[in-house]
Parts: structure tokens; sequence; C-alpha cells
């Protein structure tokens, strides 16, 4: 594995870059995504090829791989954000310049599709980057916070409480609430992302190698027997008793779909979670939802069930 950097952190009038090295985006996504990053105090620069369309990407694979290439050499943008996941991001990894993102360390900051671009610059470049809100995003008074605490104000210890406002959203939407497979402390570097994105990765060079980690997973809009499939894709590579500790987000819109027998989320996670002998969560405060704190890909973190915290052990920026 490549030793860890860390990029710089962000100041108030930073230039933030803005990428779609995913799906395709809109105009109005943009103008949203530039009033959002000009409304946290940082000047936005779209990429030359934002605004491209090539199926249901953003761009070629040329034009989005030139557009990160751009944003890294860039000497005054200090940040690149994602203005959305979707798809693509995969098709990327055998051409990034992973030598210059290491020369040229900055904040990469996005979730869902852009876990590719996560593990994969982690593993090959050794770079942090950030599992967080995309730039078009509407996050809530607590997804800026956590975010704008990891990206702009380095601290020893940070920790990280799980969103009020999710657990009153759980009395209806019971997939919200968090939920103790099994109880502990566990400490490791964090790991992970979307979960079919860390299982498509398997068996690859950018997999995520999460022995010893603290693994985080995530997924919207699939039926449990994906979730199985992936789960177990990942337990035949790897293996989830190598891991310290296993934290599971909040998995929107991911029960049973139709009339059909299913098992539920729950139950489907239990399969894999309870054989386990480390501390294991569901519902966490991150994933495809406003409520989400800010992940630093490959600091060390420390999983406590009993306070229903994540706290990093040391800074994601320098």
């Amino acid at each position: 594995m490549t030793p860890l950097i860390k990029p710089p952190r962000l100041a108030r009038g930073d230039v933030v870059g803005l990428v779609a090295p995913g799906g395709y985006t809109s105009d109005a996504a943009i103008e949203k995504a530039v009033r959002h990053i000009e409304s946290l105090g940082f000047r936005a620069r779209p990429g030359t090829y934002l605004r491209d369309v090539w199926g249901n990407y953003g761009g070629t694979v040329a034009a989005r791989i030139a557009d990160l290439h751009a944003m890294f050499r860039d000497p005054e943008v200090k940040a690149i954000w994602a203005i959305r996941g979707g798809s693509g991001c995969i098709s990327l990894l055998r051409h990034l310049d992973y030598r210059l993102i290491r020369m040229h360390p900055k904040i990469l900051l996005g979730y869902s599709d852009i876990t590719a671009l996560h593990l994969a610059i982690h593993r090959h470049a050794g770079l942090v980057t950030f599992h967080g809100p995309v730039a078009s995003s509407t996050p809530s008074d607590y997804a800026t916070e956590h975010l704008l605490a990891v990206l702009t104000a380095p601290r020893a210890s940070y920790t990280i409480p799980m969103s009020a406002d999710n657990d009153r959203r759980a009395l209806d939407a019971p997939w919200y609430a968090t939920r103790t497979v099994h109880e502990g402390v566990a400490e490791g570097p964090l790991i992970g992302g979307n979960l079919s994105l860390v299982s498509a990765l398997a068996g690859t060079p950018y997999a995520a190698d999460f022995t010893g980690s603290l693994l985080f997973l995530e997924e919207v809009n699939e039926e449990p027997y994906r979730i199985d499939r992936w789960m177990t894709q990942l337990d035949l590579a790897v293996g989830f008793d190598k891991a310290a500790g296993v934290m599971v987000g909040i998995c929107e819109n991911c029960g049973p779909q139709g009339d059909g027998p299913s098992l539920t989320l729950d139950e489907t996670l239990d399969v894999h979670l309870q054989p386990l002998r480390v501390p294991a969560v569901t519902g966490y405060s991150f994933g495809h939802i406003r409520n989400q704190f800010t992940i630093p890909v490959g600091v060390r973190g420390r999983l406590d069930t009993e306070s229903r915290t994540v706290t990093l052990l040391e800074p994601g920026v320098s």
C-alpha cells in the first residue's frame, strides 16, 4: 500500500473545481452547485467538459479524465468536488495518472459512484479523499457542519455523533434507525463506500483491502437479494471477519419490492453481520441521505457502538 498523504485544508475564498466524473449533469444542477459552493465561502471553477454528455455519462472517458487531471494540475484549485455520482467512474481507473495525483494532493469529495475514485486513489496514490455530499446535494446543517469541520479545521481527534434528525425520521421510516448487531469499540483505517462499487472492484487492482479496517458500506434503491449478492462477494473476496469493525449506513429504499417472498434488509444484513466477532452496526448517518457526515477515506477512526459515535483519530487534511 502506498504511504498515506493528506491534502492541504480548505480556507475561505479557495477555488473549488467542479467535475462530473460519473453521470451527466444539467445546467440547473450546475447553477445549484455553484450557489452551494459560494454559500460555503468558496469560489467555483467548472471543469472544461462539465456539460458534456456521452450516453448517460458526463462526457467520454477522455473528457472526464482530462477534467480531473486539469483540476489536479491547476495550482489555484484547492479541492475537487464531484457534482453528482451516477455511473461511469469505474471506467476511469486505468487511465488516471496516480503519480500526478500524489504530486498535487488535493481534496476530492463525493459519494455513491465516486467510491470507485476513492478506492483507486487510496490504493495507488495514497491520498486521503473524502466520502461526503456531492456538490449538487441539498445538505442539512448536520451535513454541512461535519463537512466543514473535516475539510477546514484539522484536529487531532474529532468525534461525530449520529444525526438526531435521522433518529426522528426512524419513527416513520425504520431503516433510519441505528442498530447494533455486535457491541464494542473498534479502531482502524476507514475504508469503504457504496456497496455495489466496493463489490464491483473486488478482484481488481483497485479493490478495497479492508483487513484490519473500519469497513463502511451504504446502498440505495436496491432489493435485499442484490445486497446479499454484493455482501457475499465481498465476504468471499476478503472476509468481513478480517475487518476491525463494520458500519452500514442508511440504505434508503432497499426493502423488498413487489409481492414475492423476500428477506428484509435487516435480515439480509444479519446473514453477514451476525456471524462476526467484531463490532457491527447498521443505520449510521452516511449514505444517499441529507444528514450524512463526511468520512476521510484511509484515516484512522474509532467506532463506539455504546455512544453511537465515530471518532476520527487523526485529521484528514494537513
